[in-house]
């Protein structure tokens, strides 16, 4: 039985005012949950990436208000091909995207706040979902393979494609690559495989702050950029 990643918290979004020495503790604290820069850098790369941190960089003064704990690319990695099942049992690979935006999220049912975050994936689905975009959220739940359906299905999260990793390898693949601290993890990812952003932890993924980021990485010519 492989052994559980570690939860990770939301961080908290409103701080009232603190002495000095108070908020550069929380500072060091944050740090030591989600790592210096939020996640390891891969520092050579594949330069078949480089648009795709180019992209990152444009995108970077987005990154506030509700997902301001995402760490943007700043060296070109292609993701690993993880491997994993869609609803029906049948393999599927990060590769069958190829061309589309994707939004990757590991989540299980005994992470909390990976339960708390899924009602704003389920909601980013509905608003951004077309032939440009999708949420990729795959179940790493190793024991009960109906515990991650009952709860999708009593939760109402009907836009969300069901994918699962019985295994949980996909978790270890992606911190092989050094983009996986705890649960949830989410990888913003374009479409040639690309990293354009990662977040330790949940996001409020349907806020404007988030849809607004997206909207401009699936489309960022329209955006200016």
């Amino acid at each position: 039985m492989p052994e559980r990643p570690p939860q990770i918290a939301a961080p908290t979004r409103r701080i009232p005012y603190v002495a000095g020495a108070v908020l550069v503790g929380a500072i060091i604290g944050f740090a030591g949950i989600y790592g210096v820069g939020g996640l390891k850098r891969n520092a050579a790369g594949d330069p078949g990436c480089a648009s795709a941190v180019d992209l990152s960089r444009k995108l970077a003064p987005l990154a506030h208000g509700e997902v301001a704990a995402l760490t943007m690319a700043t060296a070109p990695l292609r993701l690993p091909d993880l491997a994993f099942e869609d609803a029906d049992g049948k393999p599927k690979k990060l590769s069958d995207w190829r061309g589309r935006t994707v939004l990757v999220n590991l989540w299980a049912t005994w992470c909390v706040p990976c339960r708390k975050e899924m009602p704003a994936l389920d909601r980013l689905q509905t608003k951004l979902e077309n032939k440009d975009f999708e949420v990729v959220a795959i179940n790493i739940d190793t024991r009960d393979p109906e515990k991650p359906r009952n709860f999708l299905k009593e939760a109402n999260l009907t836009r969300l494609g069901y994918f699962s990793d019985q295994k949980a390898k996909v978790f270890q693949d992606l911190k092989a690559a050094g983009r996986a601290l705890g649960m949830p993890t989410s990888v913003l990812v374009d479409g040639q495989g690309c990293e354009i952003a990662t977040i330790a932890g949940p996001a409020e993924w349907d806020s404007d702050d988030a849809i607004k980021l997206i909207t401009a990485a699936i489309k960022p010519v329209a955006a200016g950029f």
